[in-house]
């Protein structure tokens, strides 16, 4: 099956020309200031709010802003939370912002937080997986990136000289991946379209080179409390890779170039909320993805308490 997408020609990869028609049809479909900056000025009493740097296409609309633990102390562990990789994939960014306000005082005494809740604005507001020069975010976390939104996330992560015991990132499979972001690919790439399909529910993405499974099955119980998790396909695959555990993939994060393997973590997990179910709300894609931070958490301080 092919299927033309309207910029480009088939079987010819995008030169400049198709990258920049792309990025002119991109639409500002919300406010990233209103969305997502406001929120971060009430988040002051646990949190030191840093911009860390700005995006080039538009330095003054979209900089870039993270949080970290006021009371840091070199005694405790770290934990990396990163959410809005993939601008469109909302929860991610909100599920960030609303663990830093509601859930992240049961935290702040036992681990130093990095939070990191829109790494992609430009995404965010235009609602894309790419960033303005047509780079997946979350194909880029690797030294020397094109993309400035990892290359400029791992630096100041980089910065703060500190070990990284786990790293959750916030993501989204939506109907749109298959709607519109894989058949943009396949033409930025000159390759022929080949249908998938979306999974119904909440799954995890761990790093097949450390995978983890406790920690993983932890998040999912969680989880689980929110929202419901993603049943695998009739080859007992979820999106196209085996399923390791109930709800639970591995991926290579590093050699893929993903956000959870950048941070040289002990423990990882990617989440992956399904927004387009008529089952779940809103409100309840962000908990999903809250519920994932703290079973994570949870995990963390249990195993601590254990040894």
């Amino acid at each position: 099956m092919t299927h033309f997408y309207p910029i480009g020609q088939p079987n010819q990869p995008w030169q400049a020309s198709e990258k920049q028609a792309w990025f002119k049809q991109a639409q500002l479909k919300r406010e990233f200031k209103t969305e997502v900056i406001y929120k971060l000025h009430a988040l002051s009493s646990n949190f030191q709010v840093s911009q860390y740097g700005s995006l080039p296409v538009n330095p003054m609309r979209y900089p870039l802003y993270a949080l970290t633990s006021k009371n840091w102390q070199t005694t405790k562990h770290t934990v990396l939370i990163t959410g809005g990789v993939h601008g469109y994939e909302t929860s991610g960014v909100q599920g960030a912002l609303l663990f830093a306000k509601q859930f992240a005082d049961q935290y702040i005494h036992q681990f130093n937080l990095i939070i990191l809740p829109c790494i992609s604005p430009w995404g965010y507001e235009t609602i894309n997986r790419w960033n303005a020069n047509a780079i997946d975010p979350n194909r880029s976390f690797y030294v020397d990136s094109p993309c400035e939104e990892a290359a400029q996330a791992m630096a100041f992560v980089a910065s703060l000289d500190t070990e990284i015991l786990a790293h959750i990132d916030l993501h989204e499979t939506t109907d749109s991946d298959e709607d519109e972001f894989r058949p943009a690919l396949a033409a930025r790439d000159g390759i022929t379209y080949q249908p998938g399909s979306i999974p119904d529910g909440f799954y995890l993405v761990g790093d097949s080179e450390n995978p983890q499974p406790e920690f993983q099955k932890a998040i999912l119980q969680s989880v689980q409390n929110i929202t419901y998790i993603a049943p695998t396909d009739s080859n007992g695959q979820i999106i196209g890779s085996a399923a390791v555990q109930p709800g639970v993939i591995n991926y290579s994060n590093r050699t893929l170039g993903l956000c959870a393997g950048f941070s040289e973590n002990r423990y990882c997990s990617t989440t992956e909320v399904y927004p387009d179910s008529p089952n779940v709300t809103e409100e309840q894609c962000n908990l999903a993805q809250v519920a994932a931070v703290t079973g994570a958490l949870d995990y963390l301080l249990n195993r601590k308490e254990s040894e």
